[in-house]
C-alpha cells in the first residue's frame, strides 16, 4: 500500500453526537424527515437543502449529481432542472431514482427511493417566476449536459436571451420540476464503534413499516 493510500485508509471519525431509537422516531417517515430537516436548517449547516439524485440509464449505467430540494409534502420530494439533461433523459427511460441527504455536522444521512414524475405545468411556472432574473435567463442559456466549445457559448446565450426576454423570460418548455414519490426511506445516525443506527421505512399495502437495519 502506498503512503497516500495508507493515509486515506487511516481517515476515521468516531460518531457520538446523537442516537436514533424506534421509540423516539416518527411513525410516518415524512414527519421524521421534516424533524431532521428542520434541525439541519436550525443548525445553519452549509446548504442543508442539497441532495444527491441517482438515476440509471437504459444500459444500466448509474449516475449521480447534486441538486437542491425545492419542496416536500405528502406527495413527495420536488426539485427543478432541465428535462433535456442527462438525468432528464435517464428518468424518461427509467422513472425511478434515489435521493440522499448527508448532513455531515449532524452525523446523519437520509436516503429516499421511489418513482419520479413531472410536476404540473402550473407548479413549474409558479416556481420559475419566483427565481432571480439571472437564474431564469440561465435556464434558457444552458443546454445542460451537452458538449459546448467554451464558457463563451453560455455568456453569448445569456446575452441573447436577456435581450430577447428583458425582465419577463417565460419558463422554457424543456425546464421544470420533478417529484419523487417515496416508497422507501432510510434514516442513518452515526454511532460510536461503527454500531450506527439505521431505520428503514418501506411501503407495504399502503402502510409504512418501520424496521431497524444492521449497520
Amino acid at each position: 500500500m502506498s503512503d497516500k493510500s495508507r493515509e486515506i485508509a487511516n481517515l476515521r471519525k468516531s460518531y457520538e453526537r446523537d442516537e436514533l431509537d424506534e421509540t423516539a422516531s416518527a411513525a410516518d417517515p415524512l414527519r421524521q424527515f421534516e424533524h431532521w430537516f428542520q434541525q439541519a436548517l436550525s443548525a445553519e449547516l452549509p446548504e442543508p437543502n442539497a441532495m444527491t439524485v441517482a438515476t440509471v440509464a437504459a444500459d444500466g449505467r448509474p449516475s449521480t449529481r447534486v441538486v437542491l430540494i425545492k419542496g416536500y409534502d405528502e406527495r413527495g420530494i420536488v426539485w427543478y432542472t432541465n428535462y433535456d439533461s442527462r438525468k432528464g433523459r435517464e428518468l424518461a427511460g427509467n422513472p425511478f431514482a434515489a435521493l440522499q441527504f448527508h448532513w455531515v455536522e449532524l452525523e446523519r444521512v437520509v436516503r429516499i427511493e421511489g418513482r419520479v414524475e413531472k410536476v404540473g405545468a402550473e407548479e413549474s411556472d409558479a416556481y420559475f417566476q419566483s427565481r432571480p432574473l439571472d437564474s431564469r435567463i440561465g435556464a434558457w442559456a444552458s443546454p445542460q449536459s451537452q458538449v459546448i466549445e467554451s464558457r463563451a457559448v453560455l455568456v453569448a446565450n445569456a446575452a441573447r436571451y436577456g435581450a430577447q426576454f428583458l425582465l419577463q423570460p417565460p419558463r422554457p418548455p424543456h425546464w421544470g420540476g420533478y417529484r419523487l414519490v417515496p416508497d422507501r426511506w432510510e434514516f442513518w445516525q452515526g454511532r460510536k464503534s461503527r454500531l450506527h443506527d439505521r431505520l428503514r421505512y418501506r411501503l407495504d399495502a399502503g402502510q409504512w413499516v418501520r424496521e431497524r437495519l444492521a449497520p
